[in-house]
């Protein structure tokens, strides 16, 4: 009986550290964080087709991703509020190249790059519209 009890009592606390794994773990899904280092020399974008005169917003997606869907509707609906930032949607199994260029090891992976061409946000996971504008409005001026 008492076998019992300590195997119940080892898979209690088993389950109790994946929840709190999980949970710092997807604490931090969808979060926008900065990225841009000035001292840092950019990343080569001339194959994503960056816009030169405003902000674009890159996302990384596939056919496959079930999340993806849920991030495209965040920045259409961005988009659509502010119709000066552009959009670029990359498929990553059509072009890994470029995943592999910005280190995408997650998807969905959504990337603010300023008129420059320079990266300064990166986010793993969905991110906030409320987010996404907040970062792309300093961009904007």
């Amino acid at each position: 009986m008492s076998a019992l009890i300590s195997a119940g009592a080892a898979i209690a606390a088993a389950m109790g550290v994946a929840a709190t794994v999980g949970l710092l773990h997807n604490r931090r899904a969808g979060v926008l964080r900065h990225t841009h280092d000035p001292e840092t020399p950019s990343t080569d974008t001339a194959g994503l087709g960056l816009s030169t005169t405003n902000p674009t917003i890159v996302h990384f997606t596939a056919v496959w991703c079930g999340p993806c869907a849920a991030v495209r509707r965040v920045i259409h609906q961005v988009c659509t509020d502010m119709p000066q930032v552009a959009h670029v949607e990359v498929d990553m199994d059509t072009n890994p190249a470029a995943a592999r260029q910005l280190s995408v090891l997650s998807l969905p992976t959504t990337f603010i790059f300023d008129a420059d061409r320079r990266q300064r946000y990166r986010s793993a996971g969905v991110p906030k519209a409320a987010d996404l504008k907040a970062a792309l409005v300093p961009l904007l001026t």
